[in-house]
């Protein structure tokens, strides 16, 4: 039987796992592994079934509750919730203020999170490395042929959710880094933030943020029937997929994230950096965008720093995981 303080603590952890989520390249899986609550977070995800939606429907709450292991659940929903309301206007300020900078740390954080899925891989033929080939080819393809900018129709938020929750009990891959490649991250932390900084408009604001309010709240409640239609449904076949498909399916996910690096590139888009360092370009129009391009500093060196950092960062964070594993064995 929990008690108070092991609700906080399971609260505390899936603070982590949503710090880990904002970060694309950060998986809030291995957070939960390293954390040593994956099993059970993944076991209370496959306990929302035919069985709990019955006892829901028949008032039987208790039976439910317990049934789904709620109490374990809502404590770590809460703080993941917190962590990326938190986090999601920081990240939105460093995407906006230091582009190049921050596109270099999620590019070495992807770089070291495919390595470290590959690391885990034994057995390499040709069969194999066709697979690898496979996964780069998608990922490339997936990145270059999407439009730059994605719509922002209801309709793709809602499907949005439902593929990044999927990357979140996938220790290796983040929900961010999903978002990413559907080209909705800005948009979604952007969204988050507007949400958050307007909610005094529902106390007498002014109706000009009142209707920013309800716009965000809209698009987040779409977003969210999206996590949870993702969860309860894409999520079961990811794990059946990694049940009969194991090997192959980690180096095809491996490839995919190696290919889609070419959307990482800090310098893939350069009106962002010329607005960054040149704010009064953003207001001239994309056709004088050009004319500021040859004046941009590309802060090679500040990229790669960041880069390495991003990439100690999740190595870190994986030998942190074989350590924890390692004692939970002894």
């Amino acid at each position: 039987m929990r008690k108070l303080k092991d609700y906080l603590m399971i609260g505390v952890k899936g603070a982590c796992m949503g710090a880990a989520d904002v970060i694309p390249g950060v998986s809030g899986g291995t957070i939960a592994f390293i954390m040593g609550i994956y099993d059970e977070f993944v076991g209370s995800i496959a306990k929302i079934d035919a069985k709990a939606v019955r006892m829901l429907m028949h008032g039987h709450f208790r039976d439910f509750w317990k049934h789904i292991n709620g109490g374990f659940l809502l404590s770590l929903c809460a703080g993941i919730c917190t962590s990326v309301v938190l986090l999601a206007g920081l990240m939105q300020m460093l995407l906006s203020d230091y582009p190049i900078q921050t596109w270099a740390f999620f590019f070495g954080l992807i770089v070291a999170s495919s390595l470290f899925i590959l690391r885990g891989i034994s057995g390499w033929k040709l069969r194999e490395g066709a697979f690898l080939a496979f996964g780069i080819i998608l990922g490339v393809t997936v990145c270059t042929l999407s439009p730059v900018n994605t719509p922002d129709a209801l309709w793709f938020i809602f499907l949005s959710g439902a593929l990044a929750i999927c990357a979140m009990v996938l220790p290796g891959i983040s929900g961010s880094f999903i978002l990413l490649i559907l080209g909705k991250y800005q948009y979604i932390m952007g969204t988050i933030s507007s949400f958050v900084g307007n909610i005094g408009a529902l106390w007498g604001a002014s109706g000009a943020s009142s209707a920013i309010f309800w716009e965000s709240f809209l698009v987040l409640t779409v977003f969210l029937v999206g996590v949870v239609v993702g969860i309860l449904g894409f999520s079961k076949f990811l794990h059946w997929l990694l049940a009969r498909w194991h090997k192959e399916t980690l180096i095809v996910l491996a490839g995919f994230i190696v290919g889609s690096l070419v959307k990482v590139w800090p310098w893939s888009n350069m009106e962002a950096i010329v607005c960054s360092q040149f704010p009064e370009a953003a207001e001239l129009g994309e056709a004088a965008l050009a004319e500021f391009e040859p004046m941009v500093q590309m802060h090679i060196g500040s990229a790669i720093i960041f880069a390495l950092i991003g990439f100690c960062l999740v190595s870190g964070i994986e030998v942190a995981g074989k350590v924890i594993a390692g004692k939970n064995k002894a």
